[in-house]
């Protein structure tokens, strides 16, 4: 099986059986045996990680992890659900801490703890403890980072990265290898799937894709090397970068043999004008997809995502791109 979670040999405990009773008949105990023995670090908690958060928490999973020392400020209170509304609460202590607390009351069964230290110093060997890797709001320099200590562990590590920019969405899944059992006429079928790296799949010329790839994809990438060539972290760009971030994408598209057009303004100008700022609808889709992509990955049930996923409250539509990597540059 290629998703993590150990063996299900265990038997689930009469507690479990009956608080997962419905999930149970949904997907089966198997999975659900699966699920209780998964390990899940979340690097970077805000709006979008928190609804992944509650809907695993919710489910049963064995043990989640939090990893964000940035104290709470009133900007975290808009779109994080689990942050009290009250400084007294929140006031001088870290999302990661605020949120466990708050996590905790959603299922005790589910072990929740906090991991202090920066997701950009994280080494391979402390990966090793997990089956499930989230990173939010890093740069791509550390979401390249962990993604490649990832695949380098002997243990087999998903990685996902998930961004919310105000109605924007973006998710990225690698799970390396990937075992499966689909329904293919009624009839369970093994299926394979191999991922592209997170390298991999942001590395591929832009004339070698299809034409109908989504705009967001393009405008994620501009968006990414600007913050990388500027030395900002994550969702740090504003509207006032606009002119540099137009310059970039004329330099982007000229090198990549693709039309500005592909990538319009008024796009750029939506992105950059959310900042760190998210839309909790969209949170709430997202996380809700990001959920069920880890359940299927854990379970080794279902056709998961290959290897990106996009949502634009705009035209309401999700779509997913698999960008494949390329032999050719």
């Amino acid at each position: 099986m290629g998703g993590g979670g150990g063996g299900a040999e265990e038997e689930l405990t009469a507690q479990e059986t009956a608080l997962y009773d419905r999930q149970i008949r949904v997907w089966g105990v198997d999975a659900q045996k699966r699920l209780s023995k998964a390990h899940v670090l979340v690097c970077g908690v805000n709006g979008t990680t928190t609804e992944f958060c509650k809907n695993i928490v919710l489910a049963g999973v064995g043990s989640l992890s939090l990893m964000d020392d940035h104290l709470v400020t009133e900007d975290d209170l808009e779109a994080n659900f689990l942050i009290p509304h009250d400084e007294n609460v929140y006031g001088g202590r870290s999302r990661a801490e605020v949120c466990c607390e708050s996590l905790k009351d959603f299922n005790p069964m589910v072990r929740v703890a906090v991991e202090k230290g920066d997701p950009s110093l994280i080494d391979g060997e402390f990966l090793d403890k997990f089956d499930i890797i989230v990173v939010s709001c890093e740069s791509i320099k550390t979401k390249l980072l962990i993604n490649g200590h990832c695949r380098k562990r002997t243990k087999h590590i998903a990685f996902y990265t998930i961004e919310c920019k105000d109605s924007c969405g973006e998710i990225f899944v690698d799970l390396q290898n990937h075992s499966y059992v689909q329904k293919v006429g009624g009839e369970p079928k093994p299926m394979e799937l191999t991922y592209p790296s997170l390298q991999e799949a942001i590395s591929v010329p832009w004339k070698n894709l299809p034409r109908k790839t989504t705009k967001l994809y393009f405008a994620m990438r501009v968006l990414e090397n600007y913050e990388l060539s500027e030395g900002h972290s994550c969702c740090e760009a504003s509207l006032s970068d606009l002119p540099a971030v137009l310059a970039l994408r004329k330099d982007m598209c000229d090198r990549m043999s693709l039309s500005e057009s592909q990538i319009p303004t008024a796009l750029l100008e939506r992105l950059l004008a959310a900042g760190k700022k998210q839309h909790p609808p969209v949170c709430a889709i997202l996380g809700g997809i990001l959920g069920q992509e880890v359940i299927k990955s854990i379970s080794g049930k279902g056709d998961p995502i290959k290897n990106f996923f996009y949502y634009d409250a705009a035209d309401g539509k999700g779509i997913a791109e698999d960008i494949p990597p390329s032999s050719s540059d």
